[in-house]
């Protein structure tokens, strides 16, 4: 779009204002987050005719602080292997692909071709994995003619491949998900890739598709003891209904992860984080996390018109060891200050057991809503005059956060959208005085509880902005509320 009106620039019902969408149009999974020379990319799968899911290219966007985007013409377009699938970049220190120099090293994208006539003359090797690369920091890309540099012999679902640097073994290691499980690759140049082990067969959720992963390393905070993280997203499966991203710690040898984690661990309780993947390259070794804000169970029919889909803000990811058991943290980070308009923290609130108290939301569905308290039973109603309720409710005695949105607006463009309350347990939240920070864009609230130990992320689409916010202590104690604030969230696109 050349010269926005910028009075009608990103104004259209329920346009995300803090949160990264397309300027119009399909879009799917991040691909590609890679930090290079003061610039975060940020590529996506994207649909440039259509609002619903067609032939995938990569959308490009670039940022100096993750918060404020700048549109940029889409990076790769299918060719004569496919569509152009879900992946990763790279930053080709060393040059090691021969494709710049050592003094200008390229960036190299990772991708899933999706041979689509492949697919419909029902072969099973109509997935392969593909290069390209950059001379100019993104702004133009090359494919490499020996494409595909990975074939398939015979996988459905052989995709979304991940590649760092390997510092254990110092060669480049590939993620890519096939069915049910997890590959690990290797290769010393990008193009000629072999497969060194397998993990996730007998491990982890199973109720669909693995899809998207990412490995990285991270300390347990406040130790020196460092830990391997893998994310894998899955779809069906997730533990509120269709798509989510569970996550492993274990270990990694520089070949093989290993875990003893029995359980199922996810990144967010929320219907609307998939898909999520960390930026490569980033200073100080931060781990940033980006998911994609939707569900495939309904995301092709949310209400909106000129653009479909949103991004989740992008956290921080942390590792904590909560009584015995290592808990990943995502939080937003720290940039997102900058565009909150601090406002002064309300007086304290006690509410006695069953009593209500009515804050008026200033800013309504563009704020951030913070306060601390006990975890005590609590509710959380946000309200509208066209009788719309989005209610969350924390129950200290069962130990779970629930969200009923089935009344929070526009709930009945597809049924797959409510099915009953969403539950998240929350078996180690400290009995103290915790944190609860809520991000409410104009499609989407996010909560984070006790600094992101545990997250839930869901679209919503009332009919008009929640002009009340209803705290009800559903405790049979004396409750204290404190540290009360409503912000204002600042447009990022003007």
């Amino acid at each position: 779009m050349e010269n926005p009106d910028v009075t009608f620039y990103y104004t259209e019902a329920y346009r995300p204002q803090f949160h990264f969408s397309p300027e119009e149009k399909w879009m799917n999974d991040p691909n590609g987050l890679v930090y290079h020379k003061g610039i975060y990319h940020l590529f996506y799968q994207y649909y440039p005719d259509d609002i619903v899911w067609g032939p995938m290219h990569w959308g490009h966007a670039t940022s100096k602080d993750m918060i404020h985007w700048e549109h940029k013409t889409v990076a790769l377009f299918p060719d004569e292997n496919g569509y152009i699938f879900s992946g990763s970049a790279v930053v080709g220190k060393n040059n090691t692909s021969g494709f710049g120099t050592v003094e200008n090293p390229p960036l190299v994208a990772i991708f899933t071709y999706h041979d689509m006539e492949g697919e419909k003359a029902g072969r099973t090797d109509y997935q392969t994995q593909g290069i390209a690369y950059s001379l100019d920091n993104g702004d133009s890309w090359t494919k490499f003619d020996g494409n595909p540099v990975i074939k398939n012999e015979g996988m459905r679902d052989f995709r979304d491949p991940k590649v760092f640097w390997n510092e254990i073994k110092n060669n480049w290691t590939m993620l890519l998900v096939a069915g049910d499980h997890l590959q690990i690759w290797q290769s010393d140049n990008l193009k000629d890739w072999n497969k060194v082990s397998e993990f996730g067969k007998d491990k982890g959720a199973h109720g669909g598709v693995w899809e998207c992963p990412d490995m990285f390393k991270l300390n347990i905070e406040g130790t020196a003891t460092e830990k391997w993280v893998l994310l894998i997203s899955i779809n069906p499966g997730a533990p509120n209904g269709g798509s989510g991203t569970q996550y492993f710690v274990g270990d990694f040898d520089g070949t093989t992860f290993t875990t003893d984690q029995e359980d199922a661990k996810w990144v967010d309780w929320g219907r609307d984080n998939y898909a999520g993947v960390t930026y490569n390259n980033v200073p100080d070794n931060e781990r940033i996390f980006i998911g994609w804000m939707s569900n495939w169970q309904y995301a092709r029919d949310t209400p909106t018109e000129v653009w479909r889909s949103a991004n989740t803000i992008p956290r921080n990811l942390s590792l904590h060891e909560n009584n015995g058991t290592l808990e990943l943290y995502s939080y937003p980070i720290s940039n997102f200050d900058e565009i909150v308009e601090q406002a002064n923290p309300k007086r304290p609130v006690l509410l006695a057991p069953a009593q209500k108290s009515q804050l008026p939301l200033k800013y309504g569905n563009q704020s951030e809503i913070r306060f601390h308290l006990e975890a005590l039973g609590s509710k959380w109603i946000f309200s509208n005059s066209q009788g719309d309720s989005l209610v969350i409710s924390l129950d200290s005695s069962e130990k779970v956060l629930s969200l009923d949105r089935s009344k929070s607006g526009k709930v009945d463009f597809n049924p797959e959208f409510v099915l009953g309350q969403q539950h998240m347990p929350v078996p180690n939240l400290p009995t103290d005085a915790i944190e609860v920070r809520m991000l409410l864009d104009k499609s989407s609230l996010e909560i984070f509880l006790n600094k992101g130990q545990y997250v839930m992320t869901n679209q919503i689409f009332p009919n008009a902005d929640y002009t009340q916010l209803t705290l009800e202590n559903t405790s049979d104690t004396e409750q204290k509320i404190d540290r009360l604030s409503e912000s204002k969230v600042m447009r990022i696109w003007d």
